[in-house]
C-alpha cells in the first residue's frame, strides 16, 4: 500500500526491520521534503515487492554500469517525474538509500546516487569504488552520498 511521506512527523513506517530505523526514516522524510519544496511533488512509496518494476529498473542500472549487487534486502521504492527527470529510489534494510536520475530527453543528466543514513557502515559493495562527501540535515543527522554517471540507455 503507499504511504505518503510525511516530513513534518517523521515515522518509520515501512522501515521498522532496519537497525537504523530512524535514520532512514529522517532520509526519506528529506528526500520527501526537497521534492516537495523544489517541485511540489508528493514523495510517495511502496513495499519493494509492490512495485517490481521499479526495484528491475534500478538493480539494472546498478548491475549493467557498475556491477552492483546489494545483499540488503530492499524495503521501499518510488518512481515519479518531475521537470523532465525520472526519478526512482530504493530504501534498503541497511540504512542505504539509491536513487536514480534519468533525464528523459537526449543528453540530459542521468546519474545514481548512493545516501547513507546515520549510524551504518559503507557497504562492503560501495567501499572500494566511492568516497562520500557529508551533509546535515534537521531530519536525517549526518548524510553521506556519493553518486555515479550513468552512461548507458535505460
Amino acid at each position: 500500500m503507499p504511504y505518503a511521506v510525511d516530513f513534518v512527523n517523521v515515522s518509520t513506517v515501512g522501515l521498522e526491520s532496519s537497525p537504523v530505523a530512524e535514520a532512514l526514516a529522517g532520509l526519506r522524510a528529506n528526500e520527501a521534503r526537497y521534492y516537495k519544496n523544489k517541485y511540489d511533488h508528493v514523495f510517495t512509496v511502496s513495499p519493494a515487492d509492490e512495485a517490481p518494476e521499479t526495484l528491475d529498473w534500478v538493480h539494472r542500472i546498478l548491475s549493467a554500469e557498475r556491477d552492483l549487487v546489494f545483499a540488503s534486502r530492499p524495503l521501499e521504492v518510488t518512481s515519479f517525474e518531475v521537470d523532465g527527470l525520472r526519478m526512482a529510489y530504493v530504501f534498503y534494510e541497511s540504512g542505504l538509500s539509491v536513487n536514480v536520475m534519468y533525464g528523459i530527453e537526449e543528453g540530459a543528466k542521468r546519474a545514481v546516487g548512493f545516501k547513507l543514513s546515520e549510524g551504518m557502515e559503507v557497504p562492503e559493495e560501495l567501499s572500494p569504488h566511492f568516497k562520500f562527501a557529508r551533509q546535515k540535515s534537521k531530519l536525517a543527522g549526518t548524510i553521506r552520498g556519493s553518486f555515479f554517471v550513468i552512461k548507458g540507455e535505460y
